[in-house]
């Protein structure tokens, strides 16, 4: 992995404050409403990308901040993180990210619900912490 490990972290601790500023949904546990079907289609005013210039941008800046290899590892290790790929299969999950994912990286990872956690499973994976950043 040439990714640096801080760089990593940074995007995992980015991508849990996203999460945590998002504003929780009114809804009873176990039901659904009944526009769920649709409200992919609609706007999402309080989600992340509403935020212009806010932490959304700024993430979004920095990880297409990053060499196309640096975001080609980044979506290799949270494939890894989801179960996609193994530790083993690091190279092809390198590969396929830098085939699949040429442009737009940032948005596609920001597009991910469990970024931070992804991330956070495929450093696991690869035997790596953010615990071992200083």
């Amino acid at each position: 992995m040439d990714i640096a490990l801080e760089t990593v972290c940074y995007v995992i601790h980015q991508a849990r404050e996203l999460v945590a500023d998002l504003a929780p949904l009114e809804d009873e546990p176990g039901r659904h409403a009944p526009d769920d079907a649709v409200r992919e289609d609609v706007a999402d005013e309080d989600g992340p990308e509403a935020r212009e210039g806010g932490e959304f941008e700024e993430l979004k800046e920095f990880i297409d901040s990053l060499s196309e290899d640096e975001q080609a590892e980044l979506v290799a290790l949270a494939w890894i993180g989801r179960g996609t790929y193994t530790a083993e299969d690091w190279d092809e999950a390198v590969e396929v990210a830098r085939e699949e994912h040429p442009r737009r990286v940032a948005k596609y990872l920001l597009g991910q619900p469990l970024l931070a956690d992804e991330l956070e499973e495929g450093l696991a994976e690869m035997g790596l912490s953010c615990e071992d950043v200083e």
